[in-house]
């Protein structure tokens, strides 16, 4: 059997070019797909990263902080001027 080029007809009837229809399933994937992956993988990575430094951020400062309208600043559980 011969065997199929880029540009040719898919085997597979559906009238596209081989190289856009079958060609990545026969491959078992292309660079692009892997490509992706990693690049989606790497945000939500660096997305989970953040989210975590910023909630331990917000818990290490000060667990109780309280607004002054009269002072116009926040205090903390002890009364003391918070920046």
């Amino acid at each position: 059997m011969a065997k199929v080029g880029r540009n040719d007809l898919c085997p597979c009837g559906s009238g596209r070019k081989y190289k856009k229809c079958c060609e990545s399933k026969d491959r078992g994937g292309t660079v692009q797909n892997w490509t992706m992956i990693a690049l989606v993988g790497g945000a939500v990575l660096a997305a989970l990263v953040a989210g975590i430094a910023s909630f331990s951020g917000e818990r290490a400062s000060s667990p109780t902080r309280v607004w002054s309208s009269e002072h116009g600043h926040y205090h903390d559980a002890n009364g003391v001027q918070v920046p």
